[in-house]
């Protein structure tokens, strides 16, 4: 039996009738995505029409899932709201805080021992407030929920970006900050803006090299990292019916490259396959009763044009395979013409490293696929000439895939089998001599390849594909090859031919795993005691934030101007720095290292106005402000791009930074700030970007009538005496600019439950 089915059978048994208002409401027909938005109205009896991009509403989420570096923060934040329980199903799985070094059989021992601490205290604040603990290697996050916890129609936030990847088993399932995740648990509303809806038909069938991770690498590149920002990403059509539903998830993992809410798929064959095949039969069985609304009314699909804000169609049966990169995962080229833009860019061609696996593409037909190309290495006469690593998706399909033999294939081209962890793929990956910052290429299956994402190394050229792709490079080991046309030569001084990869959808001999790695919570959690130390250097429990206090901001220091991209990874980097998650002050001393700053193009070095030295970012804040002095952030486009760790929103928080002001805005990252009692502005003016001078002394006018959908002023005092004014535009409803005033959302919530 499921997990929660007395849960998602209440859902259903609400779905048809609420699906039937909404249409009714609407005046039309409904997408997928309109209809699992509708039927989870905080509100159940809202009369209102919302309209796209512009109307915040309040959802009822269904679930929670929190990995293990974001979920420290998420539930310090939940152990201030006074509840004694988690008010919807929530999970913690410990995914993030195991290195990759030697393999699963070192590795796995090494962080249980290293992050014990940590892990303790996820563990008994799980089992303390009702929440489902998953332990370190059960698998990473988004493979469990698939398995376990995602059903079709839905509504699940998680503090991961890619938590959209559940909706690959058509949930609508978004990533948010942990002071979202707080608001939920705690019983409270959950407030997004209604997205904005992009829909994609695709038609025909994958065949040959093609896979699933190509419909998302050719996405990512006509839409880049921004183009979904504010809306769902709804995929239909006859070729969506013809993929797997593990297909389906790495399409919708990956659709947080491109901005997107969200990503999802109208329930169908696929889905009710792997449901039962994952031991969720009774799932399958409430879709079934309720199948035509888990999906897209026909009327939409029948004419898209008319339902959706933008389209795009994508014929598979004309799909070449992709790789992205490097260093942004929107740069798409198809494999045939790598070769040609290599050599244009100066890329390195030898690739020094492969890796497959990751939340993206860790499924069995993944695996299986990539093992079909593997066993050429020995039927052929081949060698591998890259390194090769593979990280499992969870317990399950590495029991799995070592029973099916798939893991001795591996071994047997030389590979490494990591934990069944994130790795790699989030910067966990202790990688030899990547501290010496050589130029070097790898091609992996992961779903980001931001500079220094990795290994650290900023020389580090890593280009995303899939892992039946991933592994052909890895045998040729050389960044040109395309093995739909190339041939390689074998031990015997033959030219031999790569076939395409082959797999199955679902293992023919079904799942089976010994230790799924899960923990139940206690039933009655109210005895269980939950220690942090006060000297800890990994865990710290948190203190309010304080209120505004009333004024204008004034007299305000410029810390850095960030030019161009600054992800989350560059505002609060992961890798090494994941062990301070659940210690604030600790991990506030990585605050922005990562960004270049606009006066010397270079990264951890800004001027402290006040004295004229120049230091580390972090360094030059905490002076500002032990000396009383409040300072700004400027960035450019698409800042905070990336994960949704919210620790990018409450290291300048903590450490005294007033107001963010940058050209445009990533979704979660804009959120997280406003929950924190931040100010994350806009310039009205791009251009204006330009007017910011490093001595400036900065005021921000107008927060004393601070107002939904009225510009603020911002006063430049520049350091020959000049003054100039811009305006810049917010986008904070009420209720957050009663955030804002209360120094964050958590104070509210604190008082709310209090009351």
């Amino acid at each position: 039996m499921a997990f929660d089915i007395d849960m998602i059978k209440k859902v259903y048994a609400n779905f048809g009738p609420r699906v039937e208002a909404a249409r009714k409401l609407v005046g039309r027909p409904l997408t997928l995505s309109e209809k699992v938005l509708y039927t989870h109205l905080w509100d159940e009896k809202a009369n209102t029409a919302y309209v796209r991009g512009a109307d915040y509403v309040d959802f009822a989420p269904d679930r929670v899932a929190m990995q293990d570096a974001t979920a420290q923060m998420a539930l310090l934040q939940f152990m201030q709201a006074g509840r004694p329980q988690v008010a919807v199903p929530s999970t913690v799985h410990c995914d993030h805080l195991i290195t990759a070094k030697f393999g699963a059989e070192q590795d796995l021992p090494a962080a249980n021992t290293e992050s014990k601490e940590v892990f303790d205290f996820l563990a008994s604040v799980s089992n303390k407030y009702g929440i489902g603990f998953w332990k370190p290697g059960a698998g990473i996050i988004h493979q469990v929920v698939l398995e376990n916890y995602a059903f079709p129609g839905g509504l699940m936030i998680g503090t991961d970006s890619h938590t959209v990847n559940a909706g690959g088993l058509g949930m609508i399932a978004i990533g948010v900050g942990g002071a979202d995740a707080c608001d939920v648990m705690a019983g409270l509303p959950w407030e997004l803006k209604f997205p904005k809806l992009i829909g994609i038909k695709l038609t025909g069938k994958l065949n040959g090299w093609a896979s699933a991770k190509d419909i998302i690498l050719k996405v990512a590149g006509i839409l880049t990292v921004k183009g979904g920002t504010g809306a769902v990403v709804e995929y239909f059509g006859e070729g969506a019916q013809n993929l797997s539903c593990t297909g389906k998830g790495t399409i919708c993992n990956m659709g947080a490259e491109v901005g997107a809410t969200t990503s999802t798929f109208g329930y169908d064959e696929s889905m009710e396959r792997y449901l039962r095949a994952t031991g969720r039969a009774d799932v399958a069985d409430a879709a079934n009763e309720i199948k035509e609304h888990l999906t897209g009314d026909a009327e939409v699909y029948a004419n898209p044009e008319l339902y959706f804000d933008q389209l795009i169609e994508i014929d598979l049966s004309t799909l070449e395979p992709y790789l992205n990169g490097p260093f942004t995962p929107d740069l798409a080229t198809p494999i045939s013409k790598m070769k040609e833009v290599a050599l244009e860019n100066g890329w390195p061609m030898k690739i020094d490293v492969g890796l497959i696996g990751s939340c993206t593409n860790s499924s069995y037909e993944d695996i299986s696929r990539a093992v079909s190309v593997a066993k050429q290495v020995s039927e052929k006469g081949l060698k591998t000439n890259s390194k090769y690593c593979i990280n499992p998706g969870s317990e399950q399909i590495r029991y799995t895939i070592e029973r099916d033999g798939f893991l001795d294939v591996f071994k047997n081209i030389g590979a490494t089998v990591f934990t069944n962890a994130c790795g790699p793929c989030i910067g966990m990956w202790d990688r030899v001599g990547a501290e010496k910052q050589e130029k070097n290429t790898i091609v992996h299956s992961f779903n980001r390849n931001f500079a220094k994402r990795a290994d650290g190394n900023p020389n580090t050229f890593a280009f995303v594909g899939s892992p039946e792709l991933v592994t052909a490079l890895a045998i040729a080991g050389d960044l040109s090859f395309n093995p739909l046309t190339d041939t390689l030569n074998n031990e015997k001084g033959e030219q031999v031919k790569l076939d395409p990869p082959t797999g199955n959808e679902l293992p023919p001999r079904g799942f089976d795993v010994g230790d799924a790695g899960f923990q139940a919570p206690a039933a009655d959690g109210s005895g269980v005691e939950i220690l942090v130390s006060p000297t800890s250097h990994r865990l710290q429990l948190l203190d309010p934030f304080t209120p505004w206090e009333g004024t204008n901001l004034k007299g305000l220091r410029l810390l850095i101007k960030a030019k161009g991209k600054c992800t989350t990874d560059h505002i609060s980097m992961a890798g090494p720095w994941l062990k301070f998650r659940g210690h604030l002050d600790n991990i506030s001393n990585n605050m922005l290292i990562g960004a270049v700053n606009y006066f010397n193009d270079k990264t951890d070095t800004v001027k402290n106005a006040s004295t004229g030295e120049v230091g580390p970012v972090p360094a030059t804040q905490r002076a500002y402000k032990a000396a009383g002095i409040g300072t700004i952030v400027v960035g450019d486009e698409n800042y905070g791009e990336g994960s949704s760790r919210e620790h990018a929103a409450m290291e300048p928080r903590h450490l005294g930074v007033r107001a963010v002001l940058v050209k445009s805005f990533a979704r979660i990252h804009e959120t997280n700030l406003k929950k924190q009692g931040m100010l994350g502005l806009t310039f009205v003016n791009k251009d204006d970007y330009d007017l910011i001078r490093e001595d400036d002394v900065i005021d921000i006018v107008g927060l004393t009538t601070f107002t939904p959908n009225v510009a603020l002023t911002v006063v430049l005092h520049h350091n020959d005496g000049t003054v100039e004014e811009i305006k810049v535009n917010h986008t904070y409803n009420a209720q957050q600019i009663e955030w804002f005033k209360a120094g964050g959302a958590l104070n509210i919530i604190r008082r709310q439950i209090a009351s």
